[in-house]
């Protein structure tokens, strides 16, 4: 095996196991936002909502979108318009498809950068949210690491279409 297959080895391995984590961070998000809203509908039922329900729900809904968006590109349920596509070559098709990993890749890679930015003016500005003054940029960084894990994934689906064609070669 050569050096540059096992370091591809290495990096998918890891990227699937941080894949797997974020994984379990969009579950727990979407859970606690299935159980504050329960609790909060109930207890306004009883004149008593929970302060704040709105903008813990937001803040978890950022976190389950961001953290969700590498598992559903592994499972392969993003939604794809793709019937002229699947009338084309084979070679033709992973032209396309790489085509779409790098320009998607690079999207979500500036998407990340672009939030570590805001996150950190909105740490420097001490940003907090209106009712329960919890710091935002937390959630701005999990955008980030959300957005850079998918970017993270789909340059592991370039490399593969890669290897794969020389695969085919040699």
């Amino acid at each position: 095996m050569t050096a540059k297959l096992s370091a591809y080895y290495k990096f998918k391995g890891a990227i699937h196991v941080i894949i797997d984590s974020s994984k379990w961070i969009a579950a727990i998000s979407i859970a606690l936002m299935m159980l504050l809203t329960t609790a909060d509908i109930i207890l306004r039922f009883f004149h008593h909502p929970i302060t704040g329900s709105y903008e813990i729900v937001g803040f978890l809904g950022a976190l389950f979108a961001s953290f969700s968006l590498s598992y559903t590109a592994v499972m392969g349920l993003h939604i794809s318009v793709d019937f002229a596509v699947k009338k084309l070559s084979l070679k033709v098709r992973n032209k396309i498809e790489l085509f779409n990993h790098i320009v998607s890749a690079i999207l979500f890679g500036l998407i990340s950068w672009q939030s570590i930015k805001y996150g950190i003016s909105l740490k420097v500005a001490n940003e907090v949210s209106l009712t329960l003054k919890i710091p935002t940029y937390p959630f701005a960084f999990g955008i980030a690491v959300g957005c850079a894990i998918l970017s993270l994934f789909l340059i592991l689906k370039s490399m593969e279409i890669i290897f794969e064609k020389f695969d085919k070669q040699a």
